[in-house]
């Protein structure tokens, strides 16, 4: 068998193998990981091994891979378009490249690369740009390549006007949860919209850092919402939308948390759909969730609770405008998360109890979630409204009922 060897003798192509017949033999984690990869490029995948990882199987029922149960035979290879040989047996291996060989199949050997026909090179994708790195024949070193490079594209520093056009459309808005604060809790496809927009309407709890990596010529428009301060009209923040998407921009709303929890994100899709501005929702890490756990504190935990409520305190028990059924939260024994809440949670605290909720039940204050200043408050119901009175807390905040509060492990905020 001829094989390159080389390490720079190597021409670098990308198959095209969607819908054509690719054989992967043995069913580990090796075989795992190239499927994987295949089965984004739409190949036609067919395994054969005796066994496989209980990943590769799930991926049998629903009919996105072919599994033969059984041993390497020869002949296995027939209209087969490329061929992986992912054995812990090297005889297996040498037995399949033979074959792919004879065949004029090229075979990837996951055991030696010195025998494999192709290799497989680091892979990373973003849209519909396919990052595949060789490094010289050192697997590290070509995936060093890969995250430098990939990691250039998500936080815009390798970055341009074509990949703009890529990432997001002309004349369009993408609504982007930033997560709790911390900019690297921010989703890959929320940091490339950031990267790639002309205009950004930024709230003052969405990541701060995304913003100063912005190149000069991207608007950036304040439309931050202080408690009991200073806001922008969500009327106003929809017609900037939609005015900036009509002009022909590629607009990022970027706020904190999750668009659709509390965030008033339904009614911006709402006004670009009424204009006919094309709209793109991409979820964050809500902060109900993410800023007790990066305290330690779990929403749920096995044997504990079988439930966790995430309630808005922006206005306490008892106002006319609230459509929370304070009675029915009283009653439960699970978690509540409690968001916009700081100003009332005495009233708040005071209802849970009235209503059935323990005095002596643990509460966790943590405020200024996933940044450095993070710090975590814990006392109960009947102590909340003196913690917040003798700590001074100020939004943002979030605050945690119930037994899974005693579980805190005091994990660090980001940076802390």
């Amino acid at each position: 068998m001829t094989a390159p060897a080389d390490p720079g003798a190597v021409y670098p192509v990308g198959l095209r193998l969607a819908g054509r017949r690719v054989v992967v033999v043995g069913g580990g984690q090796v075989a795992h990981r190239r499927v994987a990869g295949l089965l984004e490029a739409r190949a036609l995948v067919t395994v054969v091994s005796p066994e496989v990882t209980p990943a590769l199987e799930a991926l049998v029922a629903p009919g996105s891979v072919t599994w033969h149960q059984r041993g390497w035979a020869d002949g296995d290879l027939d209209g087969a378009w490329y061929a992986v040989a992912a054995t812990d047996d090297p005889a297996v291996n040498a037995a399949v490249a033979a074959e792919a060989e004879r065949d004029r199949v090229f075979c990837a050997r996951a055991d030696d690369r010195g025998l494999s026909s192709a290799w497989t090179p680091a892979v990373g994708r973003q849209g519909d740009l396919v990052v595949g790195v060789h490094g010289g024949g050192d697997p590290q070193r070509a995936v060093g390549v890969r995250d430098a490079v990939l990691t250039g594209l998500t936080d815009g520093s390798i970055a341009d006007r074509t990949s703009r056009t890529a990432s997001v459309a002309p004349g369009s808005v993408v609504l982007v949860g930033g997560g709790p604060g911390d900019p690297g809790l921010v989703t890959v496809r929320g940091r490339q919209a950031v990267a790639n927009a002309d205009v950004v309407v930024a709230d003052h709890l969405a990541p701060q850092a995304l913003l100063a990596s912005l190149p000069a010529d991207v608007e950036v428009i304040d439309a931050s919402k202080l408690p009991r301060g200073r806001s922008m009209a969500q009327e106003q923040i929809n017609e900037l939308l939609v005015s900036r998407a009509l002009a022909g921009k590629r607009v990022v709303r970027l706020k904190g948390g999750d668009s659709f929890v509390f965030g008033r994100g339904y009614e911006e899709l709402e006004a670009c759909a009424a204009a006919g501005v094309p709209v793109e929702v991409v979820p964050g890490v809500t902060s109900a969730i993410g800023v007790p756990e990066l305290a330690g504190i779990p929403v749920t935990h096995r044997g504990m609770t079988h439930e966790f409520v995430v309630v808005s305190g922006h206005v306490p028990p008892g106002h006319p405008a609230s459509l929370v059924d304070w009675a029915a939260l009283g009653r439960l024994r699970g978690t509540i998360v409690v968001l916009m809440g700081v100003d009332t949670a005495p009233a708040i605290a005071a209802a849970l109890v009235e209503h059935g909720r323990a005095a002596d039940t643990p509460v966790a204050v943590v405020t200024d979630g996933a940044t450095p200043a993070q710090r975590t408050l814990r006392t109960t119901l009947a102590g909340l409204a003196q913690t917040i009175t003798d700590e001074g807390v100020r939004p943002p905040a979030v605050w945690v009922v119930g037994d899974v509060v005693s579980l805190g492990a005091g994990a660090r905020a980001p940076g802390a």
